[in-house]
């Protein structure tokens, strides 16, 4: 149990209207959460991709980033104007967005944390879903890059002050998608026009192997994609998106699943076994899988390795959320949104269902870093009641709940998997301790035989006659029809006993009555 002191503590930063909250746990001690920070005045608060550091904004101009072991404070900005800000994922640098007095007005700038330097800047006219942030990074920020016009322009992670180091041509880009660390790629979609279909492609990362993409994929009817790399960088997801359904069946529109690797070894569609819209995408943690919700409702799941051969199938529901927990070996199957929140636990490892639950209204949902726990949030402004966070354990049973008069966000802080102890022994280390309670409190002292037999009888209760389904509320639906209480079963006894004593007695009253008579004559 030695892995288990080493694991490091979970957390959870709840924000409220104008202020933030971090919880330790769970596991919770008396079933309620330490609270290591309450209700410090914020606006927005989030954590880096690593855990390492929190970026808080204090109002429309102050934004504080704080060291997330310490709880303080590294260094405070003051940004006039701020639209927008995030951390790179290693909390290296902080990215702002303001507002642009002149057309000259750089007003994207990338600021060095540690020592509060702008090391680059750069004018933007609008932010959008798919342009911010402006400057991307791999999870180890080995790489950085940014999507302008017709180009993706890739700069010195280390050193930004080189500026701009080399450019990768692709006309008519509108998105991009680095893959994660290791391995250096980046996904390129550029749309259709003019009769050329749409097209999704990956180059390497590297200036030298740029000059032909390492794959490609072209598609017609795809207005939007949705890029998904797995962890180990081999492949990439594509969710095409159309705004029009050629069928006239879904008023969506339609999507397609493709996927493409990096070794060229597979470029193509995902063989999906029921038609209508891709609802969820996820790859595992090890990159080996990933699992996928599609179809029209009820909804089907399938688990697929990387040559998209089917591995488990998860059955159909009212489902669109899949999640793999960060050990890659349980999977939560939901149904949120405006579904009626139904939820599915599996062992993926076993191939076998541990439980199911219910979490209605919920907004956002995410396993635990350690996998042991699945948290689902109901928060405003997509819901203005009804607020709260709900944590269940990993076979689906409540562990905890808390409702808000109002509640804007709930995540775990990120912490690396492998920090933690495998699911397995955790089970196990729970099962013991289970059997050792259940020991203890079955215990008897073998000195006294009266106690052993006491227990032993009063543990032994006498079973219950047998009374016919259609007899069992009888007596409550006659005092329904006939007004009245319904007697219970104690009382109809009585009522029997005293008839019998009644008609006893009339017996033997006949019975006086006609000797009193024989007697007279």
């Amino acid at each position: 149990m030695s892995s288990l002191v080493q694991s490091p503590t979970l957390e959870i930063l709840a924000r409220e209207p104008e202020v933030f909250s971090i919880w330790k746990g769970p596991p919770f001690s008396n079933g309620q959460p330490l609270v290591k920070l309450e209700k410090v005045p914020c606006t927005v608060a989030r954590f880096s991709e690593n855990g390492s550091r929190l970026m808080v904004t204090k109002s429309n101009t102050v934004i504080s980033v704080q060291d997330c072991c310490s709880s303080t404070e590294i260094r405070s900005f003051d940004i006039p104007s701020l639209l927008a800000a995030t951390l790179s994922p290693c909390g290296t640098y902080l990215q702002t967005f303001h507002k642009a007095t002149t057309p000259q007005d750089k007003n994207v700038v990338l600021w060095e944390v540690q020592t509060g330097a702008a090391v680059y800047q750069h004018f933007q006219k609008n932010m959008s879903k798919t342009t911010w942030p402006s400057i991307i990074f791999t999870s180890d920020e080995s790489v950085a890059c940014r999507m302008a016009t017709n180009e993706i322009q890739f700069f010195d992670s280390k050193d930004f002050s080189k500026g701009i180091i080399h450019r990768l041509r692709l006309p008519g880009i509108a998105a991009i998608e680095l893959s994660k660390a290791p391995g250096h790629y980046i996904a390129a979609f550029v749309p259709e026009s003019k009769g050329i279909p749409a097209s999704v492609q990956i180059f390497s990362c590297s200036k030298d192997a740029q000059t032909q993409p390492i794959a490609r994929r072209s598609f017609f009817r795809c207005s939007t994609v949705a890029l998904h790399w797995n962890k180990i960088s081999s492949g990439v997801l594509v969710v095409a998106q159309s705004d029009v359904d050629k069928s006239n069946q879904s008023y969506y529109g339609e999507s397609k699943l493709n996927y493409l690797t990096t070794d060229g070894s597979h470029e193509g569609l995902v063989p999906l076994r029921k038609e209508g819209p891709v609802h969820d995408v996820q790859w595992s943690y090890s990159g080996l899988e990933f699992a996928v919700v599609y179809g029209f409702m009820p909804a089907r799941a399938t688990i697929f390795d990387r040559k998209c051969n089917p591995l488990l199938e998860l059955g159909q529901g009212s489902y669109n959320t899949i999640r793999f927990n960060p050990k890659g070996r349980l999977i939560c199957l939901a149904g949120f949104g405006n579904l009626p929140g139904d939820m599915a636990f599996w062992d993926y490892t076993e191939k076998k269902l541990l439980g199911t639950t219910k979490a209605e209204w919920s907004v956002t949902s995410e396993w635990s870093p350690d996998g042991q726990y699945f948290m689902t949030v109901t928060t405003a402004p997509r819901l203005q009641i009804d607020n709260g966070i709900k944590i269940f354990r990993y076979d689906g049973s409540l562990y905890f709940k808390k409702m808000f008069s109002k509640l804007y966000q709930a995540d775990w802080k990120p912490e690396a998997p492998e920090r933690f102890d495998d699911i397995n022994e955790l089970v196990k280390s729970v099962e013991t301790l289970k059997i050792d309670n259940n020991e203890k409190k079955v215990q008897v002292p073998k000195s006294s035989s009266e106690t052993r037999s006491n227990i032993q009888a009063s543990s032994v209760q006498k079973p219950a006659a047998y009374r016919p389904p259609h007899a069992k509320n009888a007596a409550s639906v006659k005092a329904e029809l006939f007004g009245g209480t319904a007697p219970s079963e104690e009382m109809s006894k009585n009522a029997l006993r005293n008839k019998k004593r009644r008609e006893k007695q009339k017996e033997k009253k006949a019975a006086e009555a006609s000797a009193a008579a024989s007697g007279s004559s």
